[in-house]
């Protein structure tokens, strides 16, 4: 298999959002995903909220990362991994050991003191795949999330 992982360009957010929606699927919520191509578009090479990585297999996207920068009160500057998605077809292939490898080193190259992100409890093979390339795996810590309803709740409380 000839693959290339490179940097996202415009043009592959469709493809991008073909992969989101396929790990919404896969987690049993494909009506949570809200945004579009556009938002990609404008969020990750206008607004550059966002860097993303793709997996290029033969000239199609397979596999994609995307992630951004966070502060640390304790360390400073870190990289967040949003989302390392590889479709179906194509897991166990090494498309995402390759995709994980190069956010890996994208956080040296920025000089962060930290990569961090989430995996779910139930991602066996992902915790021990991790776990292997020496993350640190939090066990005790909650991952929290506040949505729009939550939002509006909270402010109107606070009126």
């Amino acid at each position: 298999m000839d693959y290339k992982i490179r940097e996202a360009r415009k043009e592959d957010m469709a493809a991008v959002l073909e992969l989101i929606k396929e790990l919404a699927a896969y987690e049993k919520s494909p009506g949570e995903v809200e945004i579009g191509v556009e938002d990609l578009e404008k969020e990750g090479f206008e607004n550059g909220n966002f860097k993303c990585f793709v997996a290029d297999v033969d000239g199609k996207i397979e596999g994609m990362a995307l992630v951004y920068f966070r502060f640390s009160t304790w360390k400073g500057r870190t990289v967040h991994l949003e989302d390392l998605i590889v479709r179906e077809s194509m897991r166990g292939t090494g498309l995402g050991g390759a995709l994980y490898q190069r956010v890996v080193e994208y956080g040296h190259e920025n000089g962060v003191k930290r990569v961090e992100w989430v995996v779910s409890e139930g991602n066996k093979n992902a915790i021990e795949f991790y776990e292997n390339t020496g993350a640190d795996i939090k066990k005790n810590w909650y991952t929290v999330h506040m949505g729009e309803t939550g939002i509006r709740k909270n402010l109107k409380k606070r009126k």
